[in-house]
């Protein structure tokens, strides 16, 4: 059998330490051997005493990733990432993952059942899978793609990510600033949580956390260790309008990490604003546009019966929600700024970018807000976005004047009238 995990959510990745994928065997089957993956646990294999011992007895086995330094006869093609997967909208080619495994202990029943309670961390909870079900036999090349074969038998299951699930706070926030007004709205306060009574400690322990750990173990790598601010975000995006051309305007993105513990790998930042509807640049983040539309994206598994890779393209995308803005998708450049590095003590880590933004000179204005983004999203987690009433807005120029005084004028009359009769 051959299994593969395919990401299609455009704008989440699989981190570190990697996916793990689990199942319940509907009968007593066992894993004899596998190629690509490894199963977590042996199990009791005691009944196979006078035979090789299988790799995996367990009646619930969990499987992960081998690592991309993995011997050569242990690897079939789409395996080995270390339980990476890319975004689809970043990198479709590291998308997927696939196994193979020998299954023994059939029995004489010709009917090979699915198994059940698919389960899939990746790398931590928050995900729900659907029933394996079957679908359509999966056809793969054989011969150097001059042969066509078919899977006797293809199961499919899909897996959705709730951030409810995985997150007991929120994981980021959002603060503004502008050129054309000296105030800076931060992010709210309590954002991910309320820092302690005693504002000199320095080191905070934050329930933000993406599920990185087992749900059920209870020790410290279930929190991360931040720096004590008024949010208590691990993560803060910044967006500053910097400048106003004539045809147009410039924005400066800085991700901040206050994490003192944990690096970001392939991080990617999505951002709502209708301005990306017009030609846009970054200089130090690769970019791109998702459909307006909507975004979104679902985990694939496919299990199959003996074969090769299938041809692997994009299912029809689960769609969460409609925006009336544009959506623009940000992430480092590969060996430059791709990993958002941890705190120090007297710092925190930062990427930032300047963005150039063509105007439309129908719709730009710096009026009401309308320059500030809508949402912002990273690593596919929403945001805490301060409030409307708090953006910084334009100076009210009218009431810089002071009107001039009318006795004034008059006195300025009746001293030229006097003068002149």
């Amino acid at each position: 059998a051959r299994v593969t995990i395919q990401n299609y959510y455009q704008y989440r990745h699989v981190d570190k330490p990697g996916w793990k994928l689990g199942w319940t065997w509907a009968k007593n089957e066992t894993i004899l051997s596998m190629a690509g993956a490894f199963a977590t646990k042996q199990g009791n294999c005691s009944s196979f005493k006078f035979q090789t011992p299988p790799h995996s007895c367990e009646k619930s086995p969990v499987i992960a990733d081998l690592m991309p330094d993995a011997l050569s006869e242990n690897k079939p093609d789409g395996c080995c990432h270390g339980g990476l997967l890319a975004a689809w909208a970043i990198n479709p080619s590291k998308s997927f993952s696939s196994f193979e495994m020998t299954i023994g202990n059939l029995g004489t029943n010709p009917n090979v059942q699915a198994p059940i309670n698919l389960t899939l961390m990746a790398p931590g909870p928050g995900y729900t899978c659907d029933l394996i079900e079957d679908t359509d036999p999966t056809v793969y090349s054989d011969i150097g793609g001059k042969r066509q074969l078919q899977a006797y038998r293809t199961w499919k299951s899909t897996c959705t990510y709730s951030s409810f699930i995985a997150n007991q706070a929120p994981v980021c926030c959002v603060s503004l600033s502008t050129f054309y007004n000296p105030k800076i709205t931060s992010c709210p306060t309590c954002s991910c949580g309320c820092r302690e009574a005693d504002k000199n400690t320095v080191s905070c322990i934050s329930n933000a956390r993406e599920g990185y750990s087992e749900p059920e173990s209870d020790s410290f790598d279930n929190y991360d260790i931040v720096q004590c601010t008024d949010h208590m975000c691990p993560v803060r995006i910044h967006w500053h309008i910097m400048t106003n051309y004539v045809t147009h305007w410039k924005v400066k993105l800085t991700i901040s990490n206050y994490n003192y513990e944990r690096n970001y790998s392939n991080w990617n930042v999505l951002i709502q604003h209708p301005g990306f509807s017009q030609s846009t640049t970054a200089y130090s983040f690769n970019s791109t546009m998702l459909p307006s539309f909507g975004f979104s994206g679902t985990f694939s598994l496919q299990y199959r019966s003996s074969g090769q890779d299938s041809d692997i393209s994009p299912a029809s995308p689960h769609v969460p929600g409609t925006l009336a803005d544009e959506v623009a998708l940000f992430w480092g450049i590969e060996y430059y700024n791709d990993e958002l590095l941890y705190a120090e003590e007297d710092k925190v880590g930062a990427v930032s970018t300047q963005i150039l933004l063509r105007k439309d000179l129908d719709s730009f204005t710096l009026r009401n807000g309308w320059a500030l983004p809508r949402r912002i999203y990273f690593n596919g987690e929403d945001c805490q976005m301060p409030l409307p009433d708090t953006f910084p807005m334009l100076p009210n120029v009218s009431s810089s004047l002071k009107p001039t005084n009318p006795v004034f004028l008059l006195c300025i009359y009746l001293t030229f009238k006097r003068l002149f009769t």
